[in-house]
């Protein structure tokens, strides 16, 4: 891991983020696509959140557990919904959390989305924001790719203290995985 070149962060960070570049890291990591291939991704995290990144993401790895991509948010401009409708698996964008004004735990890099078409943010109502994902609302789900309450990619979050967001009340958030808090 390697702290981050501004100029890397070109739409997920600008003044007034609540954290500064400097705190911040890229983390170039192998992950088995669902193709059954190896494939190279980046991610941004926190540096206070690095290690434990490093750590679940090679236990994924071990594990040959899919992921679609993992590509930087700035690929999209940034647009959160544009990386999600992707399939793309990130982690720090400087942006409010859904339906707030306050700091989503991406905008601090304490926050991590794997495969959010097959773990969609589902409505209290049960309704998607993303057409292609709507097929993978409830669970469990027997799906490559899909996390399920108590499974093994839940299990290595929470060894290291972090929150799943298919465990929240009202809204399910099951791509999302954060350190202090959601």
């Amino acid at each position: 891991m390697t702290k981050v070149a501004r100029d890397r962060l070109r739409y997920s960070w600008r003044p007034g983020c609540p954290v500064p570049v400097g705190d911040l890291r890229l983390i170039t990591m192998t992950y088995w696509g669902f193709d059954d291939r190896p494939h190279t991704g980046e991610m941004v995290v926190n540096k206070n959140a690095a290690d434990d990144i490093v750590t679940v993401f090679r236990r994924l790895y071990d594990w040959r557990w899919p992921i679609r991509k993992m590509e930087l948010v700035d690929v999209y401009k940034g647009d959160d919904f544009d990386s999600i409708d992707a399939d793309n698996t990130s982690a720090f964008n400087c942006r409010p959390a859904t339906g707030s004004s306050s700091w989503s735990q991406h905008a601090y890099g304490r926050a991590v989305d794997i495969n959010p078409r097959e773990n969609p943010y589902v409505s209290a109502d049960g309704s998607v924001a993303h057409k292609n994902a709507r097929k993978f609302a409830r669970r469990p789900l027997d799906e490559p790719g899909v996390i399920n309450p108590g499974d093994r990619v839940v299990r290595a979050f929470e060894r290291l203290d972090w929150e799943w967001g298919g465990y929240w009340s009202g809204i399910k958030d099951y791509q999302h995985f954060s350190k202090g808090g959601g």
